[in-house]
Parts: C-alpha cells; sequence; structure tokens
C-alpha cells in the first residue's frame, strides 16, 4: 500500500509515494472492510501478493515521466452511444408469469445483502 505525499505541485513528475507496511494488521483491515474472510494460510499467500504487486510500482516510480502527460482514457471515442429505441414492451402481468416466485405487484428473491448491525 501507498501513501500519497505531493510536494505542493501537481505534476507527474512531483508526486512522491511513501511504502506502507504490508502486514497481517493490514491484511485483517482490508479483510474486514471488503467484508472477507481468510485462513491464515491465505492471509500469507496475500501478503506476498500484495509485496509483489507494491515492488512492480516501485519499478514503474524509476521511469523518467517528465513531460508525459496522464493518461485519462485510453479509446479516443466520447460518448459512443446507441439511439434509445421504444421496442416490444411486456405487461406486469407477462413479466410475472414465469418468475418462480412474485406476488401480485412484485418479483421475490432471496435475501441477499445482511445488515452486519444484525449480527
Amino acid at each position: 500500500m501507498r501513501q500519497h505525499l505531493e510536494n505542493g505541485s501537481k505534476s507527474a513528475s512531483s508526486i512522491k509515494f511513501a511504502l506502507m507496511k504490508v502486514d497481517e494488521q493490514l491484511i485483517d483491515k482490508l479483510a474486514k472492510l471488503s467484508r472477507l474472510e481468510f485462513k491464515d494460510a491465505d492471509k500469507e499467500a496475500i501478503l506476498k501478493d500484495m509485496e509483489r504487486m507494491i515492488a512492480f510500482v516501485d519499478q514503474l516510480e524509476e521511469l523518467d515521466t517528465e513531460g508525459v502527460e496522464p493518461l485519462i482514457h485510453v479509446s479516443e471515442e466520447v460518448n459512443v452511444y446507441r439511439p434509445d429505441e421504444v421496442t416490444e414492451e411486456l405487461t406486469q402481468e407477462q413479466a410475472l408469469k414465469n418468475a418462480p416466485k412474485h406476488d401480485s405487484f412484485y418479483f421475490k428473491v432471496p435475501k441477499v445483502v445482511e445488515n452486519p448491525d444484525d449480527k
């Protein structure tokens, strides 16, 4: 993980990064934030992967980027949309007809999001 530090200037060449310590405590924090659970063996593998990723990014910092504009978009295309066209519509009754579970107005689906305060 990196911590962004600036020297007052916003150019790409003036951005400096300080290395944060990658340890089991950081893995636990990231797991909690992402609501994931890892076994101890998995934590060790994740820790090594994160260290390799950071080492790769460190190599990129060695490149001279003076005068290189940041890439904002991969493609030169801007807002390529298809026109909206009205097509055949389903009635509410037709839409609900093949649903495994429904009431007279809505699809019924299993709960997929839990409130962490309910635990």
